[in-house]
């Protein structure tokens, strides 16, 4: 059955004939897919009963695709020489030969463990041309992808649903290509080549990182800036996907095979070796570092930005008279400090512009680095450096608690619970007469850390320490004459 197919193959594609072109390879291919699609009912239904009645173990649809496969192979082994130096060419048979195999496993149900087109890549110099090709078109896909006019702009922009993440066009176009890759290499059937595979995707995430911190260093004057933005979600993006990545079921496995070659080749310590044989590290760990600190340092820098904005706006606000200001009993109506205006507006517009061109965690991250300096400010800055009569603290009160803490409700149910420093200190600085005094007594007198303790939670006092407690009852002016 077998012989003539043979003949007719050895006809059309060898020689100089017309149907034997070496930028061609789908033409030879397609054909042995379509000899083995058209006999594959008569085997199965002719062929096979015969091989069965005799108990023969022989299955005659897959000895008859073997037979075929070897004509494949004899024809790779003879046309590969003539175009290794070709990169368009070889690049195109790679191309043609993968789809090949896709077809061959997953419609035809050609074996994994017989001769395929995948031995003939993964011979050294083939697979090295292979690789130096796939390495080259990717980075001239890189080059194209960040200089294309809609690089940093999401393609899901308008759909809010799927635009959770913000994703820039040019990281997802990235991730895209190296999933591309990993589809390519994934059949290979030796695990070192794999692992050589995903070092060329490791090189290329480090160039891409790389490329991502040069356009960002362009743009540090504007770390609140649109492209800024795209950049940050673009490295929180690729960072998330490679963890995500990290989990999956290949992955795992080249794990396994990096590891009994580390083993083999001592390239690793003990300590390294048992994290990756216990899962507690995986193959992108490095890559997700340096993602990560990339993503911290851009992150640290829009928070600086702001929090130098904030303090520039609170100059007023420090030099507010907290010592003379008229108490609750004396106003109509409280209402915020007009000093603290500037210092409000400033933080609810920038709140709202990152809330915008962050991704959610990335903006959850921001605004919690920032509340967290702004706390310490307010406290450090503001409180200590004040003296508070009874109208003073209650206005100092009212601006915490009714104007700043409500600018994050919107992010958190509890927003006092981030600003915990400021929250106690106008907790000591508002208590009536009669709880300070009985609070500075213990305070004073206590001979044990508990007691003291004891007494500051009973005022809702549990992150300032107790010296910093007395000097905040020392700052308060409105204590009752004792004739001392």
């Amino acid at each position: 059955m077998l012989s003539p197919l043979q003949k007719r193959f050895r006809y059309h594609f060898r020689g100089n004939r017309q149907t034997n072109v070496l930028s061609k390879p789908e033409w030879y291919l397609a054909q042995i897919l379509m000899w083995i699609g058209n006999h594959t009912q008569f085997l199965d239904e002719k062929i096979q009963p015969i091989l069965d009645k005799v108990c023969s173990a022989v299955n005659a649809r897959l000895e008859f695709s073997r037979g075929l496969m070897m004509l494949v192979l004899e024809k790779l082994a003879s046309d590969i020489p003539c175009l290794l130096y070709d990169d368009n060419l070889f690049c195109h048979l790679v191309d043609e030969v993968l789809l090949f195999e896709r077809e061959l496993h997953s419609v035809h149900g050609y074996p994994g463990t017989f001769a395929s087109c995948m031995h003939i890549l993964s011979e050294e110099t083939c697979f090295q041309r292979w690789l130096t090709v796939e390495r080259k078109f990717a980075l001239q896909k890189m080059d194209s992808m960040l200089s294309s006019e809609a690089a940093w702009v999401s393609q899901y922009e308008d759909i809010t649903d799927v635009d959770e993440m913000k994703v820039p066009d040019c990281a997802e176009t990235f991730m895209t290509l190296l999933l591309v890759i990993t589809d390519r290499y994934k059949n290979l059937p030796i695990a070192s080549r794999k692992l050589q595979f995903l070092e060329l995707q490791k090189d290329l995430v480090d160039d891409f990182r790389i490329r991502l911190t040069q356009v960002m260093k362009e743009e540090t004057r504007a770390s609140l800036g649109f492209r800024y933005c795209a950049i940050l979600n673009a490295v929180n993006y690729i960072s998330t996907v490679l963890a995500d990545w990290a989990d999956n079921v290949f992955f795992l496995q080249l794990q396994q095979a990096a590891l009994e070659v580390f083993a083999e080749n001592n390239t690793l310590s003990k300590l390294q070796l048992g994290q990756l044989a216990s899962m507690e590290s995986s193959v992108f760990d490095d890559m997700i570092n340096l993602l990560e600190r990339l993503k911290h340092d851009m992150l640290t820098r829009q928070v600086d930005h702001v929090f130098r904005e904030v303090k520039d706006t609170a100059k007023l606000y420090k030099k507010e008279r907290w010592l003379s200001l008229p108490s609750q009993s004396e106003q109509a109506v409280m209402s915020l400090s007009s000093s603290a205006c500037p210092l409000l507006l400033i933080l609810r517009d920038r709140l709202l512009q990152l809330e915008q061109q962050l991704c959610f965690s990335l903006f959850k991250i921001f605004w919690q680095m920032l509340v967290e300096k702004l706390d310490v400010y307010i406290y450090q800055e503001i409180i200590l450096a004040n003296h508070f009569n009874e109208g003073g603290a209650a206005q100092l009160q009212f601006d915490m608690t009714r104007n700043l803490f409500p600018l994050f409700s919107h992010y958190c149910k509890r927003p006092e619970n981030y600003f915990k420093h400021v929250k106690e200190a106008c907790i000591v600085l508002n208590l009536n007469i009669g709880s300070a005094l009985l609070l500075k007594d213990v305070l004073q007198s206590a001979s044990e850390q508990l007691t003291a303790t004891a007494a500051l939670n009973e005022v809702g006092i549990y992150k300032l320490a107790q010296q910093d407690v007395e000097i905040l009852l020392n700052l308060r002016t409105n204590w009752p004459n004792t004739g001392k």
